[in-house]
């Protein structure tokens, strides 16, 4: 019986070592780490090609770009991998570096108001954690509401009654600011130049005049679209359109 147990733990740790093995995105992990970009690129980008995603995966792909110094992709999967986890600070940091690499230098001019104020406290978490924290809020309204329910002592009841106020509000902000960061990450379009250069256009037409010229990585907001041209926005609020073939979107 102790034999027939070795071979099952034997055979089973062979499969798990196999399998680890033959995993692309391990392989990729192996690769970079041996300096081989142009190989480990290959191995995360079939990762990606078969539907599966995470902002580690992101990350290492876009690690390896910038390695290779292609900008447009590098930032591209940054953007990605911080769209999967937007408080990574790491992710951050090295978006910011691939940033510097790019030619065009275009302004963010800092947007005021309600929405800004709420934009900053909704982004700070994706709107799945905003559901996750109203479940938890949800969690602590029914446990105060069983200890007020249950109380003997009139201390103890205001006490819970004043918890389940708490909690309810809790639960109110929690869900609206994950419908209103859900809504807002629809609206949003973001897309990256991948072209080397491209014009940016007054009208969705080849003969029209140039508003400017922007080049690979620079980061875009879509607003409409029309035949094979988009119209964006930059960062400085400067508006345009560009042909479709030239940017890749983020949330594709």
């Amino acid at each position: 019986m102790k034999k027939l147990l070795v071979l099952f733990l034997l055979i089973t740790a062979s499969l798990g070592y196999a399998i680890e093995y033959d995993n692309p995105f391990v392989e990729g992990n192996q690769l970079y780490a041996a300096e081989k970009y142009e190989l480990a690129i290959q191995k995360y980008e079939s990762v990606v090609n078969s539907g599966k995603q995470s902002a580690e995966l992101y990350f290492n792909l876009a690690n390896s770009y910038y390695k290779l110094h292609k900008v447009a992709p590098a930032i591209y999967n940054y953007e990605k991998a911080l769209l999967l986890s937007p408080n990574d600070s790491e992710i951050q940091t090295n978006l910011e570096f691939a940033r510097k690499m790019t030619i065009d230098d275009i302004k963010v001019i800092p947007k005021v108001g309600f929405n800004k104020l709420l934009s900053d406290i909704t982004s700070r978490y994706y709107y799945d954690t905003w559901a996750w924290i109203a479940v938890g809020f949800a969690f602590l309204f029914l446990l105060f509401f069983i200890g007020y329910y249950f109380s003997q002592k009139t201390v103890l009841k205001r006490i819970f009654f004043i918890g389940m106020f708490v909690w309810l509000m809790g639960i109110v902000l929690s869900t609206a600011s994950g419908f209103y960061e859900k809504n807002r990450n629809e609206n949003e379009r973001p897309a990256i130049i991948f072209a080397e250069n491209t014009p940016l256009k007054s009208e969705p037409k080849s003969g029209s005049t140039d508003t400017t010229i922007l080049h690979e990585g620079t980061k875009v907001y879509i607003l409409e679209s029309i035949a094979n041209w988009k119209k964006v926005e930059l960062t400085d609020e400067t508006t345009g359109w560009i042909a479709e073939s030239a940017i890749k979107e983020i949330k594709n």
